[in-house]
């Protein structure tokens, strides 16, 4: 029995074969990879979601590249300048940016050309022609940063953010810097309270900093693309005002379709920014850093009130503490609604997009003079082709009243005219002179109905 095909024994020495494999254990597969980092290094998951899509098997890397297939290439900037490329899908973004699903869709390729500047609760959405950004109190993340266009305002944010953020002291992070510290007492207890007095007033908060490289960047480049439109619509012009001709005409035709597309594009920038300006509310919203400070006092003080509460005090003393906690807290906030800062960076962006819209419609405007000289030098030669069409009726009128009269005179009717010898010349010559005199009198009336020019 124990030889058996049934045995015990066979059948446990196949499961010790199975259970004792040679060499060492294979690796996971990629998907237990990433699973396994923490997920707040989004950087790594991307990075080996990738590898593991071009590098894995058939069917391992098949699932990769669909997990993949929904995401963008973003660049992320922190508060010190570094940047790092990220592909991240929809969710990723959401979930980081704290953003709804429809901004999304306003930073798409539909919304290409539109200027929009959301403020939401932690983030501020900004499409600015071809700059599509969400901006954060701590870090940025550019939309296709290696498109021709928006490399300029990459370039911009690697050199400026350096020298204007807080990690231009030496021996301090970011998070240091931007959280300093003063304390004040609360029931006897001190708390560290993000000191918004100084670092606040001396310089722009960091998405408004964000905001003015963004704002520079498309004024520039609408500024340049007006200079490159007067310099070719000059020339254009004077040589359509020398000579009408079709092939001006058509040059003169893509010159204004240009012309409008580019006013159009500067007039929704200028118009978003207006549209800022008007409502305080809207820009107290962008103030990003001040919220997020505000939220870390309100849990500072929170935490503080309890602990108080775990503490027996007497009922004056604990009233008190909390006067003193609530003064302090609307003293250091009392200027929530406070937005002269980013009113003046507005304004000084307004004013330069007044200035390239300005300069748009005096180029339009010269288009349109030069249009009505056009129109004019073509109704003055339609003017001269009517009057010489006038004057060739009036002649066919005359040569019309003579060959009336011959035609009378060639019918075979009897006539003593007809019997009479040298007639005929004297005859034609007085006929030619009455048509000659008939026309004279019927070009003189008309010009003395100025019906012809002198």
């Amino acid at each position: 029995m124990g030889k058996g095909p049934f045995s015990f024994r066979r059948s446990s020495s196949r499961r010790r074969l199975k259970k004792a494999p040679e060499g060492p254990l294979p690796p996971p597969p990629p998907m237990m990879i990433e699973a396994s980092l923490s997920p707040n290094n989004q950087t790594a998951n991307t990075s080996i979601a990738a590898a593991s899509g071009t590098a894995g098997g058939g069917g391992a890397g098949g699932k990769a590249k669909k997990k993949t297939g929904g995401a963008r290439l973003w660049m992320r900037f922190d508060l010190c300048g570094q940047s790092e490329l990220l592909e991240c899908d929809k969710n990723m973004i959401i979930k980081r940016a704290a953003i709804p699903a429809r901004d999304l869709r306003i930073l798409g390729p539909v919304f290409s050309h539109s200027s929009n500047i959301l403020a939401r609760e932690k983030a501020m959405v900004v499409n600015l022609e071809f700059i599509k950004a969400i901006v954060t109190a701590e870090e940025v993340l550019l939309l296709d940063p290696l498109r021709q266009e928006v490399l300029p305002f990459v370039d911009q944010l690697r050199q400026q953010l350096p020298h204007k953020g807080p990690c231009r002291m030496q021996g301090a992070s970011p998070v240091d810097t931007q959280e300093t510290e003063v304390h004040f007492s609360t029931g006897g207890q001190w708390l560290p309270v993000p000191e918004s007095s100084e670092g606040l007033q001396n310089e722009l908060p960091f998405e408004f900093q964000v905001l003015e490289i963004a704002l520079e960047v498309v004024c520039t480049y609408l500024d340049s693309n007006v200079a490159d439109l007067e310099r070719d619509a000059y020339p254009v012009l004077d040589e359509l005002a020398r000579n009408v001709s079709t092939k001006n005409l058509e040059h003169v035709r893509s010159l204004k379709s240009n012309l409008t597309r580019l006013l159009a594009r500067v007039q929704k920038v200028r118009d978003e920014i207006e549209h800022l300006l008007d409502d305080n509310e809207d820009m107290a919203d962008l103030y990003l850093t001040r919220k997020w400070m505000q939220n870390q006092q309100n849990e500072a003080l929170l935490g503080a009130a309890v602990s108080n509460s775990l503490i027996t005090t007497p009922p004056s003393l604990r009233r008190l503490s909390s006067y003193r906690s609530v003064s302090l807290a609307t003293s250091n906030f009392a200027d929530d609604d406070d937005v002269e800062d980013l009113e003046m960076l507005l304004e000084a962006y307004f004013m330069q997009l007044d200035g390239t819209r300005n300069k748009i419609l005096s180029v339009r405007e010269y288009i349109d003079d030069t249009e009505d000289y056009v129109n004019i030098q073509l109704d003055n030669q339609r003017n001269e082709l009517i009057q010489l069409q006038l004057t060739l009726t009036i002649a066919s009128f005359a040569i019309a009243t003579e060959t009336l009269i011959a035609g009378v005179f060639g019918m075979n009717i009897p006539c003593p005219l007809y019997e009479m010898n040298g007639v005929f010349n004297p005859f034609v010559g007085c006929v030619t002179a009455g048509c000659i005199l008939l026309f004279l009198l019927v070009l003189g009336y008309a010009r003395w109905k100025k019906l012809l020019g002198s």
